[in-house]
């Protein structure tokens, strides 16, 4: 973007006075406009509309024309002249703007010396038509309604993208209880079994991990735990992690209380690719994140407070490993908590991850890479790095949740569309084919089972191979039969 066209409102706080708040993603901007309009990758102000140099007014003009930033307000305001601010109020007591600066000054610095005597109506923090908001809980003396994912110590933003619309309104939890609510009680039953281990699957292979037998057992055991709808707190994240961790070295007691890193595979400090917030923050962070979850998350959209609750714990990383695994059955016990899946149900959101790891990285990255550069890292030797975080605790406060809700209602309809329904699907076709064959031929059967599964699995067809395989078992009829009864049930249902 052209700096000949300087910035005002948001983007201009952040450069004036240095603030370590992610850049603004769609900034305001000085342009040849009569009115103030979104122009490609920026908010085109008229000359004439721009603040001058005065720090206030960039605040109140990015409140009514850009929304909430939290993380850039935290970090402004203490910037900002009490006295000026008093004095603007004294003009225009009842500014819908200049209450929720003051709000926030309040929240964020200190207390005004100044009484309120407000005569208009309450108005929330966030515009409901612009973010997905939580519920209020009401200021008197500003007469400001904080309606925040979360709290003025550690909330989250989600803006309410026509993307974002499309999917609530698409209701995916909706259809997903309908869907297997019309399953056969069998079907239904084999479907949530492949669920749960396709799931537990997915996830350790996000992690490039192969679990054993064991780990794989409890970690589907751990997936089912998930509907008794536990509250979280730490006791219970430790036992989670403990059950996730097969080395008694790494099995944690506590959140952590030393600096952890992601690695990507470079050497020295490049190879540091996301530090999360130091013990202290993360401990004080991880709490507030915990409380949401068990008091403020149900009123929430399901899909957007499970992202919240995962990205959330996977960001802020309370534990030195497992952080990934846990993140993921986060979704799970937060859909469970909600009350939205019901019969042991399960939607194998992993599965869809792990076929898109490009767009869960890159919606991790939205908030790690901007994170990383407030960190000043010295490589030590192999083992040791020295850590000295330059910024300000607000970037993981106040965090912008928009990407991380995006691919989860993204996941979640992949999750249900893609492998659950295609699942049921071939389950259907599966007994439809195994039952025409049986009651031709006399086939053991588990080798009747291996010979419509491989069929099935390549589109109606046994290999040359596989019909070598079984010639000493299976009469070539019945071959010829399966390969003809799975063309007919994959062409049947293709139809439907």
């Amino acid at each position: 973007m052209s700096a000949a066209f300087p910035y005002v409102g948001y983007e201009y706080l952040r450069r004036a006075l240095s603030l370590s708040a992610f850049a603004v993603q769609s900034p305001a901007q000085v342009r040849p406009v009569t009115r103030i309009t979104h122009m490609g990758d920026c908010l085109a102000i008229p000359p004439e509309r721009a603040p001058g140099e005065d720090l206030l007014e960039h605040v109140l003009f990015a409140l009514k024309h850009e929304g909430v930033n939290l993380a850039i307000l935290a970090e402004a305001l203490p910037h900002i002249s009490s006295s000026a601010l008093v004095q603007a109020l004294a003009i225009s007591p009842n500014g819908i703007y200049l209450r929720k600066a003051a709000f926030l000054y309040e929240s964020f610095v200190a207390r005004l010396d100044y009484q309120p005597a407000i005569r208009s109506r309450v108005v929330p923090l966030f515009d409901s038509s612009q973010y997905v908001i939580g519920p209020a809980r009401r200021d008197s003396r500003w007469r400001i309604d904080f309606n925040g994912l979360g709290t003025l110590n550690y909330c989250a933003t989600v803006h309410r993208t026509p993307e974002i619309d499309a999917l609530l309104t698409n209701d995916i939890l909706g259809q997903a209880r309908e869907f297997i609510d019309a399953l056969p009680t069998d079907m239904l039953d084999r479907a949530i079994q492949w669920a749960y281990l396709s799931e537990t699957q997915s996830s350790f292979a996000i992690e490039r991990e192969s679990p054993s037998p064991d780990k794989q057992q409890r970690f589907m055991q751990l997936l089912q735990q998930a509907h008794a709808g536990n509250d979280l707190d730490e006791a219970y994240l430790v036992a989670l992690q403990n059950s996730t961790i097969n080395n008694p070295y790494d099995k944690a007691a506590s959140f952590r209380h030393e600096q952890n890193f992601l690695h990507n595979g470079l050497r020295g400090a490049l190879g540091v690719s996301y530090l999360p917030p130091p013990p202290g923050l993360c401990e004080e962070l991880m709490h507030e994140l915990m409380d949401w979850s068990n008091h403020q998350a149900q009123a929430v959209p399901a899909l957007v407070a499970a992202a919240i609750v995962s990205f959330g714990f996977v960001l802020l990383h309370p534990f030195m490993d497992g952080n990934g695994r846990i993140s993921r059955f986060l979704v799970h016990h937060q859909l469970c908590r909600s009350g939205a899946l019901g019969k042991g149900l399960l939607l194998p959101v992993s599965v869809a991850m792990k076929r898109n790891e490009i767009d869960y990285l890159a919606a991790l990255e939205s908030f790690s890479k901007p994170a990383r550069q407030r960190w000043r890292v010295n490589w030590i030797d192999a083992d040791h790095h020295d850590f000295a975080f330059t910024g300000h605790d607000a970037i993981y406060r106040y965090w912008d949740a928009t990407p991380a809700v995006t691919f989860m209602l993204h996941m979640a309809k992949a999750a249900l569309e893609k492998d659950l329904k295609e699942e049921t699907r071939y389950l259907h076709c599966f007994d439809r084919v195994y039952k025409a064959i049986d009651e031709r031929f006399d086939i053991r059967g588990s080798d009747l089972s291996r010979l419509v599964m491989m069929c099935l699995s390549q589109e109606g067809r046994l290999s040359n191979n596989h019909r070598k395989q079984f010639r000493y078992q299976v009469p070539e009829e019945a071959l010829d039969a399966i390969e003809q009864q799975a063309q007919r049930a994959l062409r049947d249902d293709v139809d439907a």
